[in-house]
């Protein structure tokens, strides 16, 4: 009796409010990649568009926008809720990162390390700055660098005595990407897979 009545209220929800069933489901076994991808399946089944990860949009969770799901940055691998906190925190205070240096400059790089900034590139979550991915992940160790003088300068305090005259002074080169060719295809989807779980942009036979 107590499954039937549980089978009722989830099959009620699911019928009648869809985007958010689905979000909360994604999002109660965000740590579970098969769970994951069968209920992302299901998303598709059901005709429910779900939004890749987004630095400046995703949550730590799924969520719900419009009629459609926002995939959220806890899915993501590598990348710890603490590290998602910090830039959530930092996206609350500074609007929207319009480069890795922004988000560098910002976060708690004790955190947002080396490994969780290449995990962010490789899933496609810095697609929102325009720029190939081979080439964000060619900067990240620059915005690294970049972040920790700032951030040491501020601690400091070094950065407010004189004013403009005093702290790290950003380099125009600092926001110019090298021209490095995208990864192939083949590769994109391998770092997908490697940090989400599943192929989200494409599929290896989808040129079969």
């Amino acid at each position: 009796a107590a499954y039937a009545l549980l089978a009722y209220q989830t099959g009620y929800l699911k019928a009648n409010y869809p985007v958010f069933f689905m979000a909360a489901l994604l999002t109660s076994e965000k740590q579970n990649t098969d769970k994951v991808v069968q209920y992302l399946s299901s998303c598709k089944g059901m005709g429910l568009e779900v939004l890749p990860p987004d630095i400046n949009e995703s949550e730590l969770d799924f969520a719900v926008v419009g009629e459609k799901i926002r995939f959220g940055l806890a899915a993501v691998k590598n990348v710890g809720v603490s590290a998602i906190e910090s830039i959530l925190a930092a996206r609350q205070k500074c609007g929207r990162f319009g480069s890795p240096a922004d988000l560098c400059e910002e976060v708690d790089l004790r955190l947002v390390n080396k490994r969780v900034l290449e995990s962010l590139v490789k899933s496609g979550s810095f697609d929102a700055f325009g720029a190939r991915r081979a080439q964000l992940a060619a900067v990240v160790d620059r915005a690294l660098d970049y972040g920790q003088q700032v951030q040491r300068e501020r601690e400091s305090g070094q950065g407010n005595l004189f004013g403009d005259m005093g702290g790290v002074r950003r380099s125009p080169e600092l926001d110019r990407l090298p021209d490095v060719p995208e990864w192939s295809e083949s590769e994109l989807l391998a770092n997908e897979k490697a940090t989400l779980g599943f192929f989200l942009s494409g599929h290896p036979l989808d040129a079969y």
